[in-house]
């Protein structure tokens, strides 16, 4: 079971502040022991949402809007992937997730379930992914 661990923009991650020596660090720890335990599957932070841009659809018309976008609380500043054998034990290592703010006070993280190709019903496009490696448990 994968799931993504979702760490939750701030104003001051928004703000391109970056991490100080000791958050750094207690990430380093943190995702060292899930390398140790071979569940770690991918981990990085992401540039503020002003270094991105966001595509909106209507039908098939596209718009493509520029950052930065002013609702920190919608914004994410980076994640991890796991992989594990259960629910619980995903929460057991997201327990353990540091605190994730940069001034060390009020920090969020979100945690989802991946699907699988397996949660899909059989298909031709099921299949077609499933050939060409996506979905596919690391």
């Amino acid at each position: 079971m994968r799931f993504m661990i979702i760490v939750k923009a701030t104003r001051d991650s928004e703000a391109g502040v970056m991490p100080g020596e000791t958050l750094l660090a207690a990430m380093q720890k943190y995702h060292e022991d899930l390398v140790k335990s071979g569940v770690l599957v991918d981990a990085s932070g992401l540039k503020p949402s002003s270094k991105g841009w966001r595509v909106r659809y209507s039908g098939d018309k596209r718009t493509v809007v520029d950052g930065p976008f002013t609702e920190t609380k919608e914004l994410i500043a980076g994640y991890t992937i796991i992989n594990v054998k259960s629910r619980e034990a995903a929460l057991e290592l997201t327990r353990r997730f540091p605190n994730p703010s940069i001034d060390g006070k009020a920090g969020e993280i979100e945690v989802r379930e991946f699907f699988e190709l397996e949660d899909f019903g059989p298909g031709e496009a099921v299949e077609r992914f499933r050939e060409m490696g996506a979905g596919a448990k690391k």
